[in-house]
């Protein structure tokens, strides 16, 4: 039987873990730097579910600080019966679910770090048990940005689907519309095309993800295209040495606008020219929209404007 028409199945992880017990060595030139530097700490967990909500405590009922998508190496800090605290490879902690990650063993090498490496380009992405979109539900939809590490590229159907082995080795299939090899470092009109595709999803406190982002979440995803890693909070970001203070008469588009009080820088945008900016918001609708700087609104509380280095 060709691998298109084999059942779903769970392959043997016995032989695949041995093949990953090796030194760590990165064959992909399209992983960022930061990333590179993060896997240099020897990340001993990767995430399983699509999107892992990361919170100030280890219970559900505190408050969401962050999330961590679907295959991202992460480091266990600590760990409290069901919970473990984490680092991402932003360097931001919380507290997710033991079971929303999969614990790497003694020299396993993070998921995605070598071999050939698809990045999910479309904003969520569907995997399948096999390369068909009507036989069976998804398996499990992934987040613009997620990285699968490519097993087969079946000559069927002229290489519409890819075989990928997921984190807890099983297999999936995923169209080759969703994905892409080269994640290339965007341009400043790339990266505001891009964040216009992002228009009226839904505006997610600590959202990190297409599922929904906040406005640091999203400003982030976006300088991360133009291949600036920037601290998670929109405070930290307006005073990381990456940026450099603009004057409001002087922007630019793929500026980023801080908004807030004298004390506290409470919202973030990018701005996009004619006066506009970018952002994910709550404020009248709930969702990634574009705004206005002259509105009365915004206009009061903008307090700094920043350039990329």
């Amino acid at each position: 039987m060709s691998p298109a028409s084999l059942p779903w199945k769970k392959p043997s992880r016995t032989t695949s873990a041995a093949a990953r017990e090796r030194p760590l060595l990165i064959h992909n030139t399209d992983m960022p730097a930061w990333l590179l530097a993060f896997l240099s700490l020897s990340p001993d967990a990767v995430v399983v579910s699509p999107v892992a909500n990361m919170y100030s405590k280890p219970t559900l009922d505190a408050d969401v600080v962050s999330q961590a998508i679907y295959a991202s190496p992460v480091l266990v800090i600590e760990s409290q019966s069901d919970w473990a605290k984490i680092r991402t490879s932003d360097d931001y902690t919380g507290w997710v679910s033991q079971s929303a990650l999969l614990r790497l063993k003694a020299g396993e090498r993070p998921y995605a770090s070598t071999g050939k490496v698809a990045t999910v380009e479309a904003l969520m992405a569907h995997l399948y048990r096999e390369p068909s979109v009507t036989k069976h539900a998804p398996l499990l939809t992934v987040p613009y940005e997620t990285r699968l590490e490519v097993v087969a590229e079946p000559e069927a159907d002229k290489k519409r689907w890819l075989q990928v082995r997921l984190p807890d080795d099983r297999s999936g299939y995923i169209q080759r519309g969703d994905i892409t090899f080269d994640l290339k470092t965007l341009d400043i009109p790339a990266v505001i095309a891009l964040g216009k595709r992002f228009q009226g999803l839904p505006y997610t406190w600590g959202g990190t993800s297409a599922f929904g982002f906040d406005c640091s979440g999203y400003t982030q995803m976006l300088c991360r295209r133009l291949g600036k890693q920037l601290p998670r909070d929109a405070q930290p970001q307006a005073h990381s040495s990456a940026v450099t203070p603009v004057n409001r008469d002087d922007l630019r588009p793929g500026d980023l606008l801080y908004f807030g009080n004298s004390k506290r820088i409470t919202h973030t945008g990018m701005y996009i020219g004619a006066g506009e900016f970018i952002h994910a918001t709550a404020h009248d609708r709930p969702v990634v929209q574009i705004s206005r700087l002259d509105d009365a609104y915004w206009t009061s509380i903008h307090v700094a404007s920043r350039r990329l280095k």
